[in-house]
């Protein structure tokens, strides 16, 4: 199997890539079953663009992975009474999408019956339209204000507001705010 890169920055094409030719998938069909164009499909694999996270989202429920899987990096030497237990700063996942915004994975085993990401949301960044999967979430807004739009709902968090929803509900997010937006998101099952 081929190495995967270690710069964050190409891991998502690389991955997308590997396991799209392992499933042996024309790129004209992954993106129509992800609802994309084949272009911009073509451009994520190619590392020339990063993708929304509506994007990622798509393609993942269009190859039968969670966003999850997307996550990536070399293992990091840990102790080994750590792994499995602890994720270091330094050590985390992460997954970089279009405008900035990033997920970073703070959970040590994806095999556990929740997730939890800290993500970065630069001002004015915001999903382009709202999506849905399987699951609950619930977010604590460390730093800045984001909208949140759950269903025909619309809420303005700021710095130390937390919300909880179903994931099955359509819902998307805005940074109104000048500075940046961090939010630590707990997703039950890892599904996102």
């Amino acid at each position: 199997m081929q190495e995967l890169p270690s710069d964050p920055a190409t891991v998502i094409g690389e991955r997308l890539r590997q396991l799209r030719k392992r499933r042996q998938l024309t790129l004209a069909k992954l993106a129509g079953a992800a609802g994309l164009s084949t272009g911009y499909l073509s451009l994520i694999e190619r590392n020339l663009s990063a993708p929304s996270i509506n994007a990622l989202v798509s393609i993942a429920q269009a190859l039968g992975v969670t966003v999850a899987w997307f996550f990536a990096g070399e293992e990091a030497e840990q102790p080994p009474d750590e792994i499995g237990y602890v994720v270091r700063r330094k050590d985390r996942l992460r997954v970089d999408y279009d405008k900035g915004v990033s997920d970073e994975l703070l959970t040590p085993r994806l095999s556990m019956q929740v997730e939890m990401l800290r993500s970065t949301f630069p001002a004015g960044t915001e999903s382009t339209h709202a999506y849905s999967h399987d699951g609950d979430e619930v977010g604590l807004i460390l730093q800045g204000e984001l909208e949140l739009w759950v269903g025909e709902r619309h809420f303005h968090l700021r710095e130390g507001d937390s919300f909880a929803y179903s994931s099955r509900e359509k819902h998307r997010y805005r940074n109104p705010g000048q500075t940046e937006t961090v939010v630590i998101w707990a997703i039950s099952p890892p599904g996102y």
